[in-house]
């Protein structure tokens, strides 16, 4: 069952069983802000385990381009295109959002993305391999990012 998620009204809705919930529901919410601002979409997640085709999708990208494999547990997941930009998100237990920007026309402009939740340690797969720049955020606290540009094609 989707669910759309609200920026106005946090809800830790789904990601219950994380450690560090709240923080995610920000994490979420700052992403679905940023979509209803920036192309007026409205941002939906679908739980993990009704979305295996997704979660094979980035899967394949991160173990292909950088041989990572989180251990972590996928807790939602969110495919969708808007303008000429196929987005994919993944929302992991420990507080970690993964996001594929997957442009259809310009190979030169996709990326993979990692967005870690307040209070989360680096993930043992991104450690040393990523610097993380840190952002602040209303709805999410301090987030810290990073990503890699995506090579072949998928």
């Amino acid at each position: 069952m989707s669910y759309m998620v609200d920026f106005k009204n946090i809800s830790a809705a789904g990601l219950e069983s994380s450690p560090i919930a709240e923080a995610l529901a920000g994490l979420r919410a700052n992403e679905a802000r940023y979509f209803m601002t920036k192309y007026k979409h409205e941002f939906t997640v679908v739980p993990a385990s009704e979305s295996q085709e997704t979660l094979d999708y980035v899967n394949h990208i991160l173990k292909k381009e950088r041989d990572i494999e989180f251990a972590a547990k996928p807790l939602e997941t969110s495919q969708f295109q808007v303008e000429n930009i196929k987005w994919t998100y993944v929302f992991y237990e420990d507080g970690l959002s993964v996001n594929v920007m997957y442009t259809v026309d310009d190979p030169k402009k996709r990326a993979v993305g990692f967005k870690l939740s307040e209070g989360m340690e680096v993930p043992k797969e991104l450690e040393g391999k990523f610097k993380f720049a840190r952002r602040k955020s209303k709805l999410a606290g301090v987030i810290r990012g990073s990503f890699f540009v995506v090579k072949g094609e998928y």
